[in-house]
């Protein structure tokens, strides 16, 4: 097996290709009206790059001061997405993501129990599925439910090769819809629906394989968080240059009754990862420290620089640590108060309606 400086060397040059005129070539046009309810009073939230992988360009994620809608704009193209997905999910960052799914073992379950007042589903569609570790842990809770995974990546055929889904549909789930017409009693979005290039089309599709009566689950990052303004660009949620579109509750809400589906369970406190502070302290701290040796850099740093990276991160040892009891010393007090949760989750079943 390659070490991980044999493979950013086998890659770096396909890379430096992808950068040789620079990541303009990367971006859509420049929208002058909201992707969600056509108003032109666009105002820039926030503008960053890219704080955790650090590869080259800038974003800007503007909202509208109608609706109060956020996103990317410019949005990233299809080569764009293609490029700043790269390695995130699989290839050199496909162990860091495995880790950080497993850390999240405990929420499945509770994201599964959501559905438990309302159905016992016979199937369940996870869209945005990952490597399946969703519907592996939901059968502890649901152990009758069948439950298929769908992805763009890989990752999707791995579940279904582990036995973590029974069956992995990979591709967009917009394109696959038709063919899963009224298959099922679940589909479910979790954080899936903001990395999207149009959401109201997601929505459409989960509606066509929905079986009437069935229920669509979505969890989503909250714009409205008091944690997005305070920290600003070191939130984690706004994760850029993948998260394209972040949603206000009510504009979903209401969204989801025009596409025909009532809602019938609306949560804030439950899906609210702890994680704000230490996450801000982190990537302001890995921020501040020489970058380590990846791929799109055109060359690899010296011993000065790496010595250095290695100093600085030893010494935010305390930083993070406070950041890590903050958060959990002030979750008990925010969950409580509304506008603190950094996500939420949204419970709707599809009834007669347009779709």
């Amino acid at each position: 097996m390659m070490s991980r400086a044999d493979q950013v060397a086998a890659l770096r040059s396909r890379y430096q290709d992808d950068l040789a005129h620079g990541p303009a070539r990367f971006f859509q046009p420049r929208r002058t009206d909201c992707p969600w309810c056509g108003a032109a009073r666009l105002k820039v939230r926030l503008r960053t790059r890219d704080l955790l992988q650090g590869k080259p360009g800038r974003f800007v994620l503007e909202q509208c001061q109608d609706c109060r809608h956020v996103f990317q704009n410019p949005q990233l193209n299809a080569e764009g997405l293609e490029f700043y997905y790269r390695d995130f999910y699989d290839g050199l960052g496909e162990e860091n993501l495995a880790a950080l799914f497993k850390g999240h073992d405990a929420r499945y379950p509770l994201r599964a129990r959501a559905v438990l007042p309302h159905a016992e589903p016979a199937n369940w569609l996870d869209v945005g599925t990952g490597q399946g570790h969703f519907c592996d842990a939901a059968r502890a809770v649901l152990p009758r439910t069948v439950f298929d995974g769908l992805d763009i990546s890989a990752g999707v055929e791995s579940a279904q090769q582990r036995g973590w889904v029974q069956r992995g549909y990979r591709g967009a789930f917009v394109e696959l819809a038709g063919e899963l017409a009224a298959h099922y009693d679940v589909v479910s979005m979790f954080h899936y629906l903001e990395h999207s290039t149009d959401p109201e089309a997601e929505l459409i599709a989960a509606h066509r394989a929905l079986r009437p009566g069935g229920h669509l689950l979505i969890e989503v990052p909250d714009p409205q968080c008091r944690f997005g303004r305070l920290l600003g660009r070191w939130w984690l949620p706004w994760l850029q240059p993948q998260h394209l579109h972040f949603i206000p509750v009510g504009n979903l809400r209401e969204r989801l009754t025009e596409l025909g589906f009532t809602v019938v369970a609306e949560e804030h406190a439950a899906p609210h990862d702890p994680v704000d502070l230490l996450a801000a302290a982190w990537l302001a701290l890995s921020g501040l420290a020489p970058r380590k040796d990846e791929p799109w850099y055109a060359e690899a740093p010296g011993a000065v620089s790496r010595v250095l990276r290695a100093t600085v991160l030893a010494a935010g040892v305390p930083l993070l640590v406070l950041g890590w009891l903050l958060d959990r010393l002030i979750t008990p007090a925010t969950r409580r108060r509304p506008g603190f949760s950094n996500a939420y989750r949204i419970l709707a079943r599809r009834d007669d309606g347009p779709c």
